[in-house]
């Protein structure tokens, strides 16, 4: 941590990325400022190319969704290699300068430290490095993470060797299981009686219910349905979607004081006529589907 000074001499931006699941540990990234300020024009639609080094509110804000979605997709590939769900917090940006104190405590508090520098480039615009500070007990829970699963696979592959061993050297072991393998065979002949009867169903005409089934009627009164009127549709072509602006007409597929549909679940059920409610609009059911019609609209 002593070298610090010497590591970044210049002001830099710090992204501090916590871990809240898979490990516990914060890692801090280090870019300098006019790569972040590139970074950032980038992010906000710009070229690059005349990027202000001097980072407003809303240039750190670019920085941080950038690094968000490069962390991220880090974590995801880390989940890939230590078989386990690794998650991060949203990361906090805030600039560094060493030699001035400013932004220092979101550097890790051990005094080793490991640093991991990558090789950053952006067209013509960012030939450079990003590093990655984190403390050196969490690099060794990387190692560990690493190496210790791949220890445990060679006894189990061993004893996986070794018990069949036992049974090649007994044949008694073997003669039984060949033994037991012969019921099944006896117990296939009785399937050749069995009874098949076609499967009877409740009527369903019958308006009576029995006491059962209002109850299980009741179970579904207090489920939410989505309820929906439609005045028509309409299709036209992407170019007259992107012709559309304010003031534009469309036309509909239904006459003028055509009944509207009222659609339950996105299924037509009924239909009605448009109201006026004191100051909000409603719709007056005139017409209710029968079963067949409803049944129909199911195809």
């Amino acid at each position: 941590k002593s070298k610090l000074n010497e590591e970044f001499p210049h002001p830099y931006v710090a992204i501090e990325v916590n871990y809240t699941e898979g490990f516990s540990a914060s890692n801090l990234l280090v870019i300098q400022q006019t790569d972040a300020a590139v970074i950032a024009d980038l992010m906000m639609g710009g070229d690059g190319t005349n990027a202000d080094p001097s980072l407003s509110e809303i240039h750190l804000s670019a920085v941080q969704e950038a690094m968000n979605q490069m962390m991220g997709s880090a974590a995801t590939s880390m989940s890939t290699v230590f078989n386990k769900k690794i998650d991060i917090s949203p990361p906090r940006v805030e600039l560094l300068d060493v030699k001035e104190g400013e932004g220092t405590d979101r550097i890790p508090a051990e005094e080793m430290l490991v640093k991991v520098s990558f090789r950053l480039t952006i067209g013509e615009l960012i030939d450079s490095n990003i590093m990655q500070l984190y403390p050196i007990t969490f690099a060794k829970d990387l190692i560990a993470e690493l190496t210790v699963p791949a220890n445990e696979e060679e006894p189990v592959q061993e004893a996986q060797v070794s018990t069949p061993e036992p049974q090649l050297a007994a044949p008694q072991t073997q003669s039984a299981p060949a033994q037991q393998a012969a019921p099944p065979k006896r117990q296939a002949k009785p399937a050749a009686p069995v009874n098949v009867a076609p499967v009877e169903f409740e009527a369903f005409s019958e308006p009576q219910h029995t006491t059962s089934q209002l109850g299980n009627l009741d179970m579904l009164m207090d489920i939410p349905l989505s309820i929906t009127v439609e005045l028509g549709r309409t299709q036209r072509s992407v170019k007259e979607v992107l012709e559309l602006s304010a003031g534009s007409i469309i036309e509909l597929d239904k006459l003028a004081g055509e009944p509207v549909d009222i659609l339950v679940n996105k299924r037509i059920v009924a239909k009605g006529e448009v109201v006026v409610i004191d100051e909000n609009f409603g719709v007056r059911v005139t017409d209710i589907l029968s079963q067949s019609e409803r049944l129909s609209n199911l195809k």
